[in-house]
């Protein structure tokens, strides 16, 4: 009777395909790849060669580029609606005002301790 509770099992058995992924140290494709994006990229122009030295910017062509940039980034910003404004400073004043009440019920707590514990 053993023999007949294993049969079953190997008629309901499907034969899998497994495939083995091994890990190899493939380092040369790797290096081919770079190389060919190194042909596709442009040489760079000898003017935008420094040779190692920075460019200095002055202070008010510093500060121009700061504020262009902090402009470009202000207009990525997806400001929220009215509603969606005033939901959230709803939920602030509700979230600050529950805080206050623990903070206040705590400091009752802990003089009442310190006054039982100092007589």
């Amino acid at each position: 009777m053993a023999k007949d509770k294993k049969s079953p099992a190997k008629k309901s058995s499907t034969t899998t395909k497994v495939t083995r992924i091994t890990a190899s140290d493939d380092t040369s494709s790797a290096v081919e790849k770079e190389k060919k994006v190194a042909k596709t990229k442009a040489a760079p122009t000898p003017a935008a060669a420094t040779d190692g030295k920075e460019k200095r910017r002055s202070p008010q062509r510093a500060t121009a580029d700061y504020f262009k940039g902090a402009w470009y980034e202000l207009r990525q910003v997806r400001w929220p609606n009215r509603r969606a404004t005033w939901g959230m400073t709803l939920a602030l004043l509700v979230f600050t005002a529950f805080f206050v009440v623990v903070i206040l019920l705590l400091d009752a707590l802990f003089k009442y301790v310190f006054q039982l514990i100092l007589g």
